[in-house]
């Protein structure tokens, strides 16, 4: 009712191939009442719930943009098909050779390159690549690597490293932030672009430790909780997420086997080669508030010190006893009396061309945090370690009103 010239049918030969199409039906007409030629079948667009509904472009258009190849038909069942086409901005973008080599298949519609994803360009609205299949790049790859273990429905290696692309194709040392992890796709993929441009991109990959709830039956039925060494074991990091990147590294699986098979597409090369990376995995905890407030926690925070300073170089893993201590991108002061070789330290460091950015500042006392922050040499971020932790931890127990 809403598109009266929209609602025609779409012809189709027994094999499911295009044959043309009908006149719009007024409304109120029957549709079975429209002749169909013989060993023709007739396609019309009804809704899920088996009401009429309208195809988005008129008849003619259909005819017109099956010509330039710029109409699919999807699977055929023997009654029905799915049809899609080209929008104009995605018409215009083939015209303008922005997906590289383009060509006519065989079932009518263009085909495009997996190679041929233009960069530095807005993503198409339709990706319809081999490359992008996460059936045989998502799960059929990633068993390659953790044999044997399930996810369900991990994404395409290669679909993620195309989206990754677009935004970080100019950024070498970028750094993407995967919150949800899953599988480790994203890591995965951010490996494969510094290998094909020497980058040295970074990715943070955030996830948790879940057992799906089919395993978490089985597993309460031996007694085990969370927690539990056996628990934990099952969880999609420990199970999947860390074994996948190790695995993607190393070329090997987690029993040490060379892994089967090539990179597809952008770059093709052994699996079993791996990649010239590395990667380190930490784990939430929850420290208690004197401990980290007379410095004993320190070694569990030493590395977010390392990564909030850009995770390059060598790492301080535990308090100096001379009361300071520099590593290549940033410095720690854990004895505000020893301020005076800290800042000679920081000065001469940087006179060598070190890159250092941070400085960590352990004190508890406000005036004497903002006088050691002005003495810093230019272009040095000062950083006052534990406030945020303790002030956090003050809240929640009630003690700052």
């Amino acid at each position: 009712a809403d598109r009266p010239n929209l609602f025609y049918p779409i012809f189709l030969k027994s094999n499911g191939e295009f044959a043309g199409v009908g006149s719009p039906v007024p409304l109120g007409a029957n549709r079975q009442e429209v002749t169909v030629k013989q060993g023709l079948i007739a396609v019309w667009p009804i809704r899920q719930d088996g009401s009429e509904g309208n195809w988005q472009i008129g008849p003619d258009a259909v005819v017109n943009l099956r010509k330039l190849g710029y109409v699919k038909l999807g699977k055929f069942d023997g009654t029905n098909t799915s049809i899609s086409y080209l929008k104009t901005g995605e018409q215009r973008k083939v015209k303008e050779g922005l997906f590289g080599a383009v060509t006519l298949g065989l079932a009518g519609h263009i085909e495009v390159s997996s190679k041929a994803i233009s960069t530095g360009k807005v993503a198409a609205t339709q990706w319809n690549l081999v490359a992008h299949s996460a059936a045989d790049h998502g799960s059929t790859l990633l068993r390659a690597f953790v044999p044997s273990r399930q996810f369900p429905f991990p994404k395409s290696l290669y679909a993620v490293e195309d989206c990754l692309r677009f935004f970080v194709i100019n950024k070498p040392n970028s750094i993407v932030l995967d919150f949800f992890s899953g599988s480790g796709t994203t890591a995965h993929a951010v490996m494969r672009l510094n290998r094909q441009d020497g980058g040295r991109r970074q990715c943070i990959s955030v996830t948790n430790n879940e057992v799906a709830a089919d395993e978490q039956k089985a597993l309460r039925e031996q007694n085990l909780r969370p927690g539990d060494a056996e628990w934990e074991k099952h969880g999609i990091c420990d199970y999947i997420t860390k074994p996948r990147v190790a695995a993607a590294i190393t070329g090997k699986t987690p029993s040490g086997e060379p892994i089967k098979g090539d990179y597809k597409f952008t770059d093709e090369f052994p699996m079993a080669e791996g990649f010239e990376a590395n990667a380190e995995f930490f784990t939430l905890t929850y420290e208690a508030r004197n401990a980290v407030n007379h410095n004993l926690a320190f070694a569990r925070i030493a590395p977010l010190l390392w990564l909030r300073a850009g995770a390059q170089g060598r790492r301080i893993n535990k308090l100096p006893s001379k009361g300071w201590a520099l590593a290549d991108t940033y410095g720690l002061l854990s004895e505000v009396d020893q301020v005076t070789p800290f800042m000679q330290a920081l000065e001469q460091a940087l006179a060598s061309s070190h890159a250092l950015c941070l400085a960590y500042l352990v004190t508890d006392d406000d005036r004497r945090f903002q006088a050691l922050a002005q003495q810093l040499p230019k272009g040095i971020e000062p950083v006052r370690l534990y406030e945020s932790y303790l002030t956090n931890f003050s809240f929640t127990n009630g003690e700052v009103v």
